[in-house]
């Protein structure tokens, strides 16, 4: 796994993309809100591994992926920390700001590179008092995440290691929006909590079941239908969670 440590200087600001790309989230605003919201965010350059949320300590931003996405980590001890969630363009990163909280639950790492709008936490927690639209999609956006968290816990528990990184690859390539990604071994193994052993078995698997093609850390989807036939169910569960709340 990437250093978690966070790097100086915070994200690069860029405008690549952000004019053909959207989050989710802000699209489904109505226009005037939309436009108030963005007049007050920057757009931002996620990078690779870099830290944006620490556990326990105050978000000072609030952001918006456009086509990056985040990994959600919970951190306990010295134990290397573990995934439990993802956040792409489908939502927001620093939800707990709408609910009045400014301390983060989670650690926050980039996973897949990308633009996204950043907010500071008072200028968003203002324009939320002003905007129902955005207090509404936020909650039931929180709610979408609750599942998503809550399924990561029983998945860990009770289901296989290779349906286990078959939905986690589902889940990547959802928010990478590409079929091909990078990705190590070792990196998977701290994300799915199993030691490195598993993962190379499990994606060996895969990889001869013809649904992925690996090699030196770069991941190709072959067999989309197929890897969601792989998958556990809380793949398709936290996807028609997603869709009943959202829309």
């Amino acid at each position: 796994m990437a250093d978690a440590s966070p790097r100086l200087g915070g994200c690069n600001r860029t405008k690549a993309t952000l004019t053909t790309a959207q989050n989710s989230l802000v699209a489904h605003l109505p226009h005037a809100e939309r436009q108030r919201l963005l007049s007050l965010c920057e757009p931002v350059h996620l990078v690779l591994s870099e830290v944006l949320l620490v556990q326990g300590t105050p978000s000072l931003y609030a952001y918006f992926p456009v086509d990056g996405f985040i990994s959600l980590l919970q951190q306990i001890e010295a134990h290397l920390p573990l995934e439990v969630g993802m956040v792409g363009r489908e939502g927001m990163l620093g939800v707990q700001l709408a609910l009045g909280v400014a301390t983060s639950p989670l650690l926050a790492v980039v996973q897949g590179a990308g633009s996204a709008w950043r907010v500071e936490q008072s200028a968003f927690q203002h324009e939320l008092r002003q905007s129902p639209a955005l207090q509404q999609s936020l909650n039931r956006y929180i709610y979408v995440l609750m599942a998503q968290l809550a399924s990561s816990a029983s998945c860990l528990r009770f289901h296989l290691i290779d349906a286990r990184l078959a939905r986690w690859l589902l889940m990547s390539q959802d928010r990478a929006h590409s079929d091909a990604f990078h990705v190590t071994h070792e990196f998977l193994a701290h994300m799915l909590g199993v030691r490195r052993v598993g993962v190379t078995v499990a994606a060996g698997n895969l990889q001869r079941n013809g649904l992925i093609e690996y090699h030196r850390g770069e991941l190709k989807v072959l067999d989309r239908s197929g890897l969601e036939a792989a998958a556990c169910s809380c793949y398709g569960r936290d996807k028609e969670i997603y869709r009943t709340s959202m829309h």
